[in-house]
């Protein structure tokens, strides 16, 4: 394929550069751009501030949180669910009402053409001998009304089909009846996993610094913090960990599989470990592709059809 030359402008093809280039200068198409190692979070940091955890708790899914900012989210959510527990109720309540003034109106409706029928009722005596004349009288009578009122009917239809509400006319006006809500959840999400989240499943994460005599750099500057509580090897984002539900120590996937599987006893506290104890904590990914991270954005844009 021939490329255009640097200072060539007459050529005849339109290279991928120049149109990735002229796309990025109109502000239309889809952009993606590679992200790096500075717009991935550290293993250590809180999955909603972002920052590097001093009161740190784990969920089962091994999600890590600030323990204060996990616990303000999970108040908040208590509190907008309760908001709309409230919204709910007063809505079940007016309609509530709503149907009872609606059973209320078709009970007098009823009433109205009961009466209506009573009243129409004979209680003079009849004629034998003019019995039949005026019972064909009345049915002659009762044809030519039924077709005058079906007469009449179509053409009401008719007009009304023909008139259109007029938003200046306050009866004809359109109504925009509120939204049907429906009855929320309880439960307060994840916002990571989107699974259901508790108080007393958090388990609290124990990390053991590295030692700060060696190093005078500041706890968040610092690029490594901590180290397995039992290799004390130094832990990242390039090394898988998992923390151990009784003790809450952070260890190294490593030494969970060659020393911890072999017994299956927390090194720290004695304590018997299950499979569930043992929670992979989830990591940021770092700058290489097989992280495991998307370390691609897109952005969508607007796109000239032609």
């Amino acid at each position: 394929m021939t490329r255009h030359g640097k200072n060539c402008t007459a050529g005849a093809v339109y290279t991928y550069h120049e149109k990735r280039k002229d796309t990025a200068a109109s502000g239309y198409g889809t952009q993606s751009v590679r992200l790096g190692k500075d717009a991935i979070k550290d293993f250590d940091c809180c999955c909603l501030s972002l920052q590097p955890c001093r009161d740190p708790v784990l969920t089962p899914d091994g999600y890590l949180y600030e323990k204060q900012a996990i616990l303000e989210y999970m108040l908040h959510q208590k509190t907008e669910i309760a908001k709309k527990m409230k919204a709910y109720e007063k809505q079940k309540q007016t309609q509530k009402s709503d149907s009872r003034l609606e059973s209320k109106s078709e009970e007098r409706e009823r009433a109205e053409k009961f009466k209506t029928r009573e009243n129409s009722i004979v209680s003079k005596p009849i004629n034998p001998f003019t019995s039949g004349l005026s019972q064909a009288k009345e049915g002659q009578s009762a044809d030519s009304s039924t077709a005058a009122d079906s007469s009449s009917s179509a053409a009401a239809g008719s007009s009304s089909d023909k008139t259109l509400p007029c938003f200046w006319i306050p009866s004809l006006t359109p109504e925009s009846k509120p939204a049907v809500l429906k009855k929320p959840s309880k439960t307060v999400f994840c916002p990571m996993s989107g699974r259901p989240i508790k108080m007393n499943e958090l388990i609290t994460v124990r990390f053991v610094p590295v030692d700060p005599s060696l190093d005078r750099v500041a706890l968040i500057t610092k690029q490594e913090r901590y180290m397995c509580a039992v290799t004390k090897d130094i832990l990242g984002n390039s090394v898988p960990c998992a923390v151990l539900r009784p003790s809450g120590s952070v260890v190294t996937l490593e030494c969970v599989e060659k020393l911890i599987r072999k017994d299956m006893i927390d090194p720290i506290t004695g304590d018997k470990l299950s499979e569930k104890d043992i929670i992979p904590i989830g990591r940021g990914g770092t700058g290489f592709a097989g992280s495991g991270v998307p370390l691609k954005a897109k952005e969508r844009r607007p796109v000239m059809m032609v």
